[in-house]
């Protein structure tokens, strides 16, 4: 079949499916991109956390991350465990969704990507920060 997935698309994954017991991680883990048009990626996570800098209280987060792809595609699992790596960290929220897009726009080197980090209520106020790359 033209274009699946193949042995090659494999290597370098050192992550998914390793049977080594999950713990948090920054690397960011991709594998080949078959399709020349452009596509759209999604993904979603409702668990992220990170710690105010400021008062040590834990942040909560809605997290979307949107790309198109150019050679490379984000591994889902290396993702998890790269958001994880935020939970016991010190960051200011427009902060850390530029962190996260700058990390992915160097793991990825995307055609476009957009980080949008919804921060739930905290103090009577909601916080939505949108970072965006084009290439």
């Amino acid at each position: 079949m033209a274009n699946s997935t193949n042995k090659n698309d494999l290597t370098g994954l050192t992550l998914l499916g390793s049977g080594k017991k999950a713990k948090p991680s920054r690397k960011l883990e991709t594998f080949p991109n078959h399709h020349r048009r452009d596509y759209t990626v999604t993904l979603t996570s409702d668990e992220f956390t990170c710690i105010c800098p400021m008062t040590g209280q834990p942040d909560f987060a809605k997290i979307k991350i949107e790309y198109i792809p150019d050679k490379k595609i984000l591994e889902s699992k290396s993702l998890k465990l790269y958001l994880w790596s935020f939970r016991n960290e010190g960051v200011f929220h427009e902060h850390v969704t530029n962190i996260i897009l700058d990390d992915l726009v160097a793991a990825l080197k995307p055609r476009w990507c957009k980080v949008s980090a919804q921060f739930a209520v905290r103090g009577g106020i909601g916080i939505t920060v949108d970072a965006e790359y084009k290439k």
